[in-house]
């Protein structure tokens, strides 16, 4: 007798996207809070660490859009599991690596498949439950992420302090085969789309508002990485802590993303560019109040679970990208997380233009509530224009 399709569940389905999303997130965070040691290790000072850390966030922008263009024909559970391959021999390697120049090229790579995997996990997902729900599945598998801020982050933390940064990025090498061979077994077998080209998916890039969306998440998502970043050396410096609780502390700021993250994807699904602005908004309320609550470990606390909790409105993005991209799905799913990145890399480095000029640790709370508010007049300009061009159609209906 021929063999049965294999049954599929949404629920095994988004946890194994959401493992891909955990190990990414790991990496990603981690990578911030593990600088102080990493930088020691390798003879280098913290400003120049950084660039590691932007050097993984240029192969999110470099690598998203070009993998999603060539892929276009390559069924998504292929696809899926040939990106956590490569993600995971990225991060073993950086593990080994000798020197400064090794670690910024192995970090490059590591951050290749990053963008093109969530976009492609967020199509999978989305794809699987009716469509006024999408935001919430695409939340669930971005929970993965959240929760790497949570448990995976400060464990990675932890095990930099005890027994080496290294060891770190080790760990997510393991988690990256875990979630091929989760995918492998879990998700639905496919093949690609009808009439799936480059050709096809590059029309995103002929879409205004792909661009504005874009931009609204790579200036407003800036504000939230020029803080993070900085905040493990914010607390030694000038909060005065014991280095004992940066993992506690971290894993607050992942909460405060998670519970942003499951919010953001339940209101949204309500009413989508009301609870982006006010997830912008408060994000630069957050931001700005980060140096008056800096000095002390409770206050600090509370900011850092505040901005975390602006971090949601990612996933708004994200849905707000698959609904003006037409029929270049992938391309547009892919390159939110290419705009994330530019994210990482602006925020951090106009941060630490503020700290080399003299302004302090809890400068980049300032440089962060600007950025802010620059995505929040970006998403402003974006809803104009589709209200000026919906408005346009009636008159032409």
């Amino acid at each position: 007798m021929p063999e049965s399709p294999r049954t599929v569940h949404p629920g095994l389905v988004m946890l194994a996207l959401a493992m891909g999303g955990f190990a990414i997130g790991t990496t990603e965070f981690a990578t911030m809070s593990l600088l102080p040691y990493f930088a020691s290790s390798l003879g280098i000072d913290a400003p120049t660490a950084g660039h590691v850390i932007s050097a993984y966030a240029l192969g999110v922008v470099v690598g998203a859009p070009i993998i999603a263009v060539l892929a276009a024909k390559v069924p998504r559970r292929t696809l899926l599991i040939g990106l956590m391959a490569m993600f995971a021999v990225a991060n073993g390697l950086s593990a080994l690596a000798p020197d400064y120049h090794w670690m910024l090229l192995f970090r490059f790579l590591s951050g290749v498949p990053h963008g093109a995997y969530f976009g492609v996990s967020a199509l999978v997902a989305a794809g699987l439950v009716p469509p006024n729900r999408r935001t919430q599945a695409v939340s669930r598998v971005m929970a993965g992420l959240t929760t790497a801020t949570i448990i995976g982050v400060p464990f990675a933390n932890a095990l930099g302090q005890a027994i080496g940064w290294r060891w770190g990025f080790g760990v997510v090498a393991v988690l990256a085969l875990l979630t091929a061979a989760m995918v492998w077994r879990f998700a639905p077998q496919d093949r690609a789309a009808a009439g799936a080209s480059p050709l096809r998916e590059l029309g995103a890039l002929r879409r205004k508002q792909v661009w504005l969306t874009l931009a609204t998440g790579a200036i407003g998502f800036g504000g939230l990485f020029a803080v993070y970043t900085y905040v493990a050396s914010t607390m030694l410096e000038v909060t005065h802590v014991s280095p004992a609780l940066l993992p506690l502390v971290l894993g607050i700021f992942g909460l405060g993303l998670t519970l942003g993250n499951l919010f953001a994807g339940w209101a949204a699904d309500r009413a989508m560019l009301p609870t982006a602005a006010g997830m912008i908004l408060w994000s630069a309320v957050s931001l700005a109040l980060y140096p008056a609550m800096a000095g002390n470990i409770g206050t600090l606390s509370l900011s850092v679970l505040m901005i975390g909790f602006g971090g949601g409105f990612g996933v708004i993005l994200q849905i707000r990208l698959m609904d003006v991209a037409g029929d270049a799905q992938t391309l547009a799913a892919a390159l939110h997380h290419s705009a994330f990145n530019f994210a990482n890399a602006l925020g951090p480095w106009l941060g630490g233009l503020a700290i080399a000029a003299g302004y302090g640790w809890t400068s980049t709370g300032w440089v962060g509530s600007l950025l802010a508010l620059g995505g929040l007049m970006l998403l402003g300009v974006s809803v104009a224009v589709e209200r000026r061009s919906d408005a346009r159609l009636c008159v032409a209906g």
